[in-house]
């Protein structure tokens, strides 16, 4: 009995880090780089922030929260801003 074993490969599309400069810009204050932080995150924040909502005939459908999108926005830029690098 001769298996072949396949190496699964992970489909998902990684997403390169953030460089260290970007987050030192981020943590000292600047704008553009707060921004280009928001941009990295933005389809994590919009996943986490997607709820299931349904019309009066009972179909369902997802709608992104934007109150709770803000909110999630507002918390990651307060975090960055404390942010303490060693």
């Amino acid at each position: 009995m001769n298996k072949t074993y396949t190496k699964k490969t992970d489909t998902k599309k990684k997403k390169a880090l953030l460089p260290y400069s970007v987050i030192v810009a981020a943590v000292s204050g600047n704008v553009e780089a707060i921004n280009t932080v928001l941009k990295h995150y933005e389809g994590y924040i919009a996943t986490l922030s997607t709820r299931t909502l349904y019309d009066e005939a009972g179909t369902p459908y997802l709608c992104v929260d934007e109150e709770l999108r803000r909110r999630l926005e507002t918390k990651l830029i307060t975090k960055v801003l404390g942010f303490q690098i060693l």
